[in-house]
């Protein structure tokens, strides 16, 4: 489904992916973990657009090379709209709510590019379903919401895109324990309904009991690949990379 190929990129000068390849398969779980500041969110915002988009906008120095494809077409020079129609949606570290609008109208912006509105309802009632706690909150505020249910939110928010590829950065961060196995489950549950999953997380013991498959990746490299149980079989990856 999605093939990231010899893909580096440069912030000002300074290096934050060198070469990074990754494959994602129709209907996988692939986890990228590793030590902060190793490029994951990089590389998530490199596979949805926005860092040409961030260049454009805030004048930032930034520069991609390599390819990145997704179900046989190229889209490493699409804006990020035409991403997301493509089914690539990526819900973003620290969730970046609009803080001002309801839950209900975060939920709206989500699938804001959609022209079927009887479909939209009925993803809508699927999101609360998946999220019940979204349906009581609908006409609060999103910036009242708890760090929790601001992550179901976003999560949620991304699914009213209907995407064919979920990219999620750092879900667990900031929240309670309690929290993060709901939305963990969630994911997970998403993943189960045909949703293929990309996922960044600090979390590398939850990451990959949930993944299929995984990288690690530091310095901006992808150190190692494999499934769950061969990454956390090697010691020294354990103790150098994956902190566990």
């Amino acid at each position: 489904m999605l093939e990231v190929k010899n893909l580096t990129v440069h912030y000002d000068g300074a290096m934050a992916l060198n070469n990074v390849s990754i494959k994602v398969d129709k209907e996988e779980f692939v986890a990228v973990v590793g030590p902060n500041g190793a490029g994951k969110t990089t590389l998530l915002k490199a596979i949805s657009g926005t860092i040409r988009e961030l260049q454009r906008v805030r004048r930032e120095k930034a520069h991609l090379t390599g390819e990145i494809i997704f179900e046989g077409k190229r889209i490493d020079k699409l804006k990020p709209w035409s991403i997301v129609k493509m089914g690539i949606v990526h819900c973003p570290e620290r969730r970046r709510l609009f803080s001002e609008m309801t839950v209900y109208e975060n939920l709206i912006m989500g699938s804001y590019l959609r022209k079927d509105k009887e479909e939209v309802k009925k993803d809508l009632e699927r999101v609360y379903q998946l999220f019940p706690v979204l349906k009581e909150r609908r006409n609060q505020m999103a910036q009242t919401l708890s760090g929790g249910e601001g992550q179901m939110l976003a999560i949620a928010r991304a699914l009213m895109a209907r995407p064919k590829l979920l990219m999620i950065d750092e879900p667990s961060l900031g929240l309670s324990p309690i929290a993060k196995q709901t939305v963990f489950e969630s994911i997970q549950e998403i993943w189960k309904s045909g949703v293929t999953i990309l996922l960044v997380e600090q979390d590398v013991s939850m990451a990959l009991s949930l993944a299929t498959r995984g990288y690690v990746l530091t310095h901006g490299r992808i150190a190692a690949h494999g499934t769950p149980e061969e990454l956390l079989r090697n010691e020294d990856l354990r103790e150098m990379y994956i902190g566990i």
